[in-house]
């Protein structure tokens, strides 16, 4: 603690009464932060861009639009309940998306293809600033439109189980 962060009537270096000192960090968080200190600035975004690589890979050489009608689905919440969990079809939009079929890949998951544009445009804006420095304009994604977001979400989620029309046409 230094003299700046000393609240008032505090010595600089100790702690008021009643205050808990921060923990040591352990030895595995300390070699990742000296890990990230050293690391070039283009190499957490370098990362990030081989997870989504390494999915849209996988939803390539799966072919999700592929699997046999009477195949046991590989979401824990649709094999216990039947029930459509809020990403399935997310795969195989992905899949349609990758193959420029934007309409069958709406029409197994709205909501990504919807927010892949403004996901992709936030991921490039990020990953410029940190890799190079670009200063690309960010645009306020303030709490109230990310719960905005997520209540829709959730109400595509329940509407998309709903068994009565026209519910059942975004039913996956």
């Amino acid at each position: 603690m230094t003299s700046v962060d000393s609240p008032a009537g505090t010595p600089p270096g100790e702690w008021p009464p009643g205050a808990y000192p921060m923990a040591e960090p352990d030895r595995f968080t300390r070699f990742v932060m000296r890990v990230y200190a050293r690391s070039p600035r283009w190499a957490v975004p370098l990362a990030a861009l081989g997870c989504v690589g390494l999915g849209m890979t996988y939803a390539l050489l799966s072919d999700p639009t592929r699997a046999a009608p009477d195949a046991a689905p590989s979401c824990l919440l649709k094999l216990t309940t039947g029930l459509d969990c809020p990403g399935c079809g997310g795969t195989r939009a992905l899949w349609y998306v990758l193959h420029g079929d934007l309409p069958a890949a709406a029409r197994h998951h709205f909501l990504f293809v919807f927010a892949l544009p403004f996901l992709t445009y936030l991921f490039v804006a990020w990953a410029g600033k940190q890799a190079f420095g670009w200063r690309l304009p960010e645009p306020q994604v303030s709490s109230k439109l990310i719960g905005g977001f997520l209540a829709l979400w959730l109400v595509f989620s329940v509407a998309r189980n709903l068994p009565w029309a026209p519910f059942t046409s975004i039913y996956v």
